[in-house]
């Protein structure tokens, strides 16, 4: 049997990577710490838990980059997608899941895995080369004396930026005579809570954010930057009057049916569990104190007598430098026999970390096995990701980063429009059946996005 890997971490990544090198028949040892030690944001002791959102985004492979990325991943095997799938909740054209039933899901399929051995313990520092091929999959919440270690072998100080987590309602408290079910445009099912504001309400709620008392910081968090794709709601509000009015709080594509016009402002609510009792609150993430969120949160129409399962909250996130300190297929420069995966390498996102976790996997996986490790194409949603990270993004400004079709090759005939997103999936979906060596099949299409 084959020397095993050591996968350092079962988020997502590291779930990911672990179930990719055993399905190639090599065994692997996943390192986990929880529930030896716990982070700020964690509350079980699950594989992939999601602290954050429960939605993966956008689902469509034809006409959406995320959807482009899920696709992908589903024809390589990934575990995170086939858990996601089973687990899916209503959510419009996004694929939402149960954060629970997906979390154990994922956790037994690899705990009965004959060739995962898990361990509970931390992992204080680097693997060590006599471990032999080891990912570091840790995440956003790298345990203190990892995050030391990986400064002092790369000379680098790790960026961090602030991740911030939305409230959860209990959908029994919220007023349906006020609310109403929609998706926006009617995409999908009506799989959305829609909490309408007229004017005068929705500037009041934003004076009353602006005024409301914040989470003070610790003396080392004070310089650490926000990432613009998980802005705090206050941070956005306080950019501009109708930051929040275009952007989670935007009322386009919907109608309240009791006044047949569209709302000024809407707070959106999504399904979090399978039985529906909880529902968060689209894009409310936030550091207000925990009295202020359930005072301020009050004042929304439909929500005065809203049950909180969870208030907003925030966590650090750091990431590597990883155009400068990862090669092209993921190892570190300054110890080869060590790849990162997942978040820590600079992308953001819950189906972008899986995917880094996927190829992190597939290259431990052929080395294990003799191979010469294949990278994806660049014309894939894979490819574009990986590239990016690894050297096509300029060091100097390195931000974390969702998969869009910018970071793909331009095409040689661009459509216009809504085409020339479908010519970029189309395109991506050829050249990843060749790189997976099956035949070559399109999808079909699901709710645009």
């Amino acid at each position: 049997m084959s020397v095993p890997v050591h996968v350092v971490g079962a988020g997502l990544a590291g779930s990911e990577a672990a179930w990719q090198i055993a399905s190639a028949g090599v065994p692997v040892v996943l390192h986990e710490m929880r529930p030896v030690r716990m982070t700020e944001a964690h509350r079980t002791e699950g594989f992939a838990e999601l602290v954050c959102s429960n939605s993966f985004r956008a689902d469509d492979p034809l006409f959406n980059a995320v959807g482009l990325l899920h696709e992908e991943m589903r024809r390589a095997g990934s575990l995170i997608l086939r858990a996601g799938d089973a687990h899916r909740l209503p959510a419009g054209a996004a694929l939402a899941v149960d954060r629970d039933g997906f979390s154990a899901e994922v956790t037994r399929t690899l705990a009965e895995h004959p060739l995962v051995t898990v361990v509970r313990e931390e992992v204080p520092g680097l693997p060590p080369q006599a471990w032999g091929s080891a990912i570091v999959a840790t995440g956003p919440l790298t345990a203190p004396a990892l995050a030391a270690d990986i400064r002092r072998v790369t000379g680098e100080d790790a960026l961090a930026f602030f991740d911030a987590i939305a409230p959860i309602v209990h959908r029994d408290s919220i007023d349906m005579t006020v609310a109403w079910m929609q998706s926006r445009y009617d995409k999908g099912g009506a799989d959305y809570v829609n909490c309408p504001l007229d004017r005068a309400q929705y500037e009041a709620f934003i004076a009353a954010l602006l005024a409301a008392e914040k989470t003070e910081f610790r003396a080392w968090e004070t310089d650490t930057p926000y990432f613009d794709g998980c802005l705090p709601i206050e941070v956005m509000a306080a950019r501009g009057p109708d930051t929040l009015r275009w952007g989670p709080m935007k009322p386009v594509g919907l109608r309240d049916p009791r006044t047949g016009r569209r709302p000024w402002a809407v707070v959106q609510l999504r399904q979090d569990n399978a039985l529906g009792t909880l529902w968060n609150m689209v894009g409310f993430q936030t550091k207000l104190k925990y009295a202020e969120q359930v005072r301020l949160f009050r004042t929304i129409p439909g929500l005065e007598n809203a049950e909180f399962a969870r208030l907003g909250g925030l966590h650090r996130n750091t990431f590597l430098n990883s155009p400068r300190l990862l090669d092209p297929l993921l190892r570190l420069k300054a110890a080869p026999h060590v790849r990162f995966a997942g978040q820590i390498t600079g992308v953001e996102g819950y189906v972008e970390s899986a995917a880094i976790g996927l190829l992190a996997g597939r290259f431990a996986a052929a080395e294990a096995r003799g191979e010469a490790p294949s990278a994806p194409p660049l014309e894939t949603a894979l490819g574009a990701l990986l590239a990016h990270i690894t050297g096509g993004a300029t060091a100097e400004t390195f931000q974390p980063m969702n998969i869009n079709f910018g970071l793909f090759p331009p095409l040689a005939e661009a459509p216009k429009g809504r085409e020339r997103k479908r010519a970029y999936c189309e395109r991506a979906l050829r050249a990843a059946d060749a790189w997976l060596g099956r035949p070559h099949t399109l999808p079909a299409p699901r709710a645009a996005a």
